[in-house]
């Protein structure tokens, strides 16, 4: 296994890590279990969870993913993880998290209840990487930053991370942190595939010159590029199938972003680079995310077991020049399909 450093920290992890957001909703604890055990026994050792998982967040619910995922951390030697999970967002920004009243914000009370709440539930002493799930527009940086610094200080937290961040705000907040001798975020959780490569715009160079990891989440863009969306009409059973025929607007809205005339047209061209090449489409979709230097380890995700195979294949995968190109004319041809 070829294992990389987290930006400037010393977390050494593998180049793909297990999300858990399904345990609780899509998986069971069985299914969870069977899922952590075949990830682990393929030499994965990161994992990434959240305290208002699972998805979708609902009260009742919140907090269930890391209290199965705390049972499983039992089964295994604590040193043998590494163990990623968020404070939620402020509720000023674009959700509303279900939890502490939907009055969360990015600050000293909310942090530090988060961080209990967490330890409690997945029966750990520390985090390996404590991350913000998205940015407070509210709460200055500075004092979030130090409410941060102080969960490293008291040897709670051994690094930060940060999620759904701009260039601005990541490049501000680790400006604070070296002006003030503050712990710094080593690394960024946000949305980036082949469908949506954003990220390249302007927060890669930040990465690179600024020595931050990125950790990209749904490198098969939600299931989209396993090529399940290109049928006549929307599946059921399935992520944005789920969201599509849900009344919420807010899944509505992520549903057509996601599955759209220029997503489906983009994935298309991309099975048939995947056919052509040998592998299957989630191999390469994964493999894709793997191969920028900026990036340390792909967050995936399964609703059960079996789905991992071709997921984990991408360890086994270098994607040839002539495959890269092909995928960059895909995006040429139809620029940024999910907007």
């Amino acid at each position: 296994m070829e294992y990389r450093y987290i930006g400037k920290s010393g977390l050494r992890v593998s180049p793909i890590c297990m999300g858990t957001m399904s345990f609780g909703t899509w998986s069971d604890k069985k299914a969870a279990f069977k899922i952590l055990d075949t990830a682990f026994d393929r030499g994965i050792n990161f994992y990434d969870t959240a305290e208002v998982y699972p998805v979708p967040p609902t009260a009742a619910l919140v907090g269930l993913t890391e209290k199965i995922f705390g049972e499983w951390i039992k089964t295994k030697k604590r040193d043998s993880l590494i163990i990623a999970t968020k404070v939620a967002g402020a509720a000023s920004g674009w959700f509303v998290p279900p939890i502490r009243a939907g009055l969360t914000a990015i600050d000293r009370h909310h942090i530090e209840a988060a961080i209990e709440g967490s330890l409690q539930r997945l029966g750990v002493d520390y985090i390996d990487l404590y991350q913000v799930h998205w940015p407070d527009t509210v709460v200055p940086i500075e004092e979030s930053m130090i409410a941060l610094d102080r969960l490293v200080e008291s040897g709670k937290v051994r690094y930060l991370g940060t999620s759904n961040e701009n260039a601005y705000g990541l490049t501000k907040a680790n400006t604070v942190a070296d002006y003030e001798g503050l712990a710094r975020f080593q690394s960024i959780q946000n949305n980036f595939s082949l469908l949506s490569r954003r990220f390249l715009d302007e927060l890669a160079n930040v990465c690179r010159k600024e020595q931050v990891s990125l950790l990209p989440y749904s490198p098969l863009a939600g299931g989209v590029l396993s090529g399940k969306y290109n049928q006549k009409e929307m599946p059921r059973n399935c992520r944005f199938g789920d969201y599509y025929y849900d009344e919420n607007p807010r899944q509505k809205a992520m549903a057509a972003r996601f599955v759209n005339e220029a997503s489906l047209a983009s994935t298309a061209r991309y099975l048939q680079i995947a056919s052509a090449a040998g592998m299957s489409p989630v191999t390469l979709a994964t493999a894709w995310s793997m191969n920028f230097d900026f990036v340390a380890s792909t967050i995936i995700g399964a609703r059960s077991a079996d789905q991992l195979t071709e997921t984990l294949a991408a360890l086994d995968v270098k994607l040839s020049d002539d495959v890269l190109r092909q995928c960059n004319e895909v995006h040429a041809d139809i620029l940024y399909p999910m907007g």
